[in-house]
């Protein structure tokens, strides 16, 4: 299955914000949503998945769940995204439908390296740009760290890049051997620039809308 070249990770700070914003979204035509909320208890998660699952299912955008595979699987969301603090891909992949996407979150080349061994789909190597100067947070990767990364990973399997990505980096990161990068908070401030990304990235979307599950 081919992965899009943009994901937008949901962002708001309530289900009610985080709904309108992946409505939003849909509208302005992105290929995939990954749900993502971190505050709330999993039963109002599943009300709020099966709420997206609605607006996706109707734009034809495909739905990938953060964190949560069980939820995945319910609901018959289009795959899952684990970052390193989840549950193992192979652990989660024991509970999903064969035909669901399995998306891991990286921030080395080790990181990478055990996730395609765990034969996650693609995988978000982050942070590009770091947002703050906090002593825990991760060294930003920049172009460097990223064509490092890929040129040693030799993969098939995309590796999209993600942290304060903004337009302007596009071009130099798919230079790097990306494939392509993952959106929120740019995407959350301005729902016209999915058209932007989606030209810089030439993700012309007619092939992929033709696969159905």
């Amino acid at each position: 299955m081919l992965i899009p070249k943009l994901h937008y990770i949901s962002e708001g700070n309530s289900p009610k914000e985080v709904l309108e914003n992946i409505q939003k979204a849909c509208t302005s035509g992105i290929e995939i949503v990954q749900l993502k909320l971190d505050t709330i208890s999993e039963k109002k998660f599943l009300k709020l998945a099966n709420e997206v699952k609605e607006i996706t299912t109707h734009f034809q955008t495909r739905l990938v769940i953060n964190k949560h595979y069980k939820i995945a699987k319910e609901i018959k969301a289009d795959g899952v995204h684990l970052d390193k603090n989840h549950s193992c891909p192979i652990e989660a992949r024991k509970h999903v439908y064969t035909w669901q996407i399995i998306g891991g979150s990286a921030n080395t080349l080790q990181d990478c390296e055990t996730l395609l061994k765990k034969q996650v789909d693609y995988i978000t190597l982050s942070p590009f740009k770091n947002s703050t100067e906090e002593e825990n947070s991760p060294k930003a990767l920049g172009l460097n760290g990223y064509t490092l990364i890929t040129e040693a990973l030799h993969t098939e399997t995309p590796i999209l890049g993600f942290g304060e990505i903004t337009t302007n980096d596009v071009s130099a990161i798919l230079n790097t051997g990306i494939s392509g990068i993952a959106v929120s908070e740019e995407i959350t401030n301005n729902f016209d620039i999915i058209k932007t990304y989606n030209q810089l990235l030439k993700a012309s979307s007619t092939e992929e809308k033709r696969h159905t599950f």
